[in-house]
């Protein structure tokens, strides 16, 4: 009798704990991370007129609408949508950036544990970078889009979208800084450009190449940004409620200081000047520039090639004009580092040194 006893206990012990090992599985199984998708808008939610042709309205579908076209999305995270703006991003504004940011800023403060934005691919480059300077946060931030609308026989937001969650969640995406995923690379936002203007591979890092790829849905990653970002940048959007107007200017052979002469009349904080080869303005052009500064206003040399540095004092003598030279930012990334630098500083050098650092 005692020995049935004891069988008989240490059976109905086993059993409990297989019961309590299946129970706490099932539940460790049930959890899943916590992302915030904030929808902007975009091709990537845009309808076109026919599932061939290229004539779309950009923005035309809500972040609910997208994320139904993706159901696996549910499989690998608990989703949290949110419509910030429903825009084509040829129309994005400092407005929305400051909104982005400082919603991020807020929600990286509770359980959610990463961040996916839908952004169309026009200024997707710009917002990317924005976000890199001034979120608080080293939770994963990923930037999404796509080139053709969802409505195309081809369309590419699905998988876009469905990578761009990938990434955010998996433990090896934090701390990176800001990234697109597009086209299965992993794009980091000091250096991601657009290349073409309808082809799906689109977006490179003509610099610096690829953070890395996505594989089997997975990212690999084969190299890290040194540029400072996130959580160790000295930009914050905190008590912003707005930004210094800066300018784009571009270099041509034969120019002439009209656009110079109408941004300082507009009374502009500052001037990006996209110059030809390393950012070399004309000699008109430049005693134009020099005379901007004099008045006060912040001039930056980026250049209008593709890709390679606008280098410190080769042709032009900047420490004598007063310039900062942009290195390895394209205009438009220049005028955003610009922007936010003129929040703190109109120091030609401490510009420069910002443009060495970020």
């Amino acid at each position: 009798m005692k020995k049935v006893s004891v069988r008989r206990t240490i059976s109905i012990a086993f059993m409990l704990m297989v019961g309590l090992f299946m129970v706490n599985s099932f539940a460790f199984a049930q959890v899943k991370p916590k992302i915030a998708i904030l929808a902007t808008g975009g091709t990537i939610a845009g309808v076109g007129q026919s599932e061939v042709g290229s004539a779309y309205k950009s923005g035309a579908i809500t972040v609910d609408k997208l994320l139904a076209a993706v159901p696996q999305i549910n499989n690998i995270a608990t989703v949290q949508g949110e419509q910030v703006v429903q825009i084509g991003s040829q129309d994005m504004n400092d407005m929305v950036w400051l909104k982005l940011a400082k919603r991020i800023n807020e929600l990286a403060k509770t359980d959610v544990q990463a961040f996916v934005i839908t952004h169309g691919t026009d200024t997707q480059e710009e917002t990317a970078y924005f976000l890199n300077l001034v979120l608080k946060t080293d939770k994963p931030v990923v930037l999404v889009g796509a080139m053709r609308a969802s409505t195309a026989i081809s369309a590419d937001g699905p998988k876009n979208l469905y990578d761009a969650v990938s990434c955010a969640i998996d433990p090896t995406s934090k701390g990176r800084g800001v990234m697109i995923i597009m086209n299965d690379k992993i794009l980091g936002a000091d250096d991601v450009t657009k290349t073409m203007t309808t082809a799906v591979e689109t977006f490179a890092c003509p610099n610096y190449g690829p953070l890395g790829i996505m594989y089997n849905g997975k990212p690999m990653y084969t190299r890290t940004s040194m540029k400072k970002h996130t959580v160790k940048s000295e930009f914050s959007v905190d008590n912003l409620s707005e930004l210094p107007r800066v300018e784009i200017i571009y270099g041509y052979s034969n120019v002439t200081p009209l656009f110079v002469d109408a941004a300082v009349k507009a009374g502009v904080k500052g001037i990006v000047y996209a110059g030809v080869g390393n950012g070399n303005p004309s000699t008109t052009l430049q005693d134009a520039l020099v005379s901007a500064r004099k008045s006060g206003i912040a001039i930056v040399r980026s250049s209008r090639v593709f890709s390679g540095p606008t280098s410190q004092f080769d042709e032009v003598d900047d420490e004598k004009c007063e310039f900062a030279a942009s290195w390895y930012k394209n205009p438009q990334k220049a005028r955003v580092l610009l922007m936010l630098a003129l929040t703190k500083t109109d120091n030609y050098k401490e510009i420069q040194r910002m443009f060495i650092e970020y």
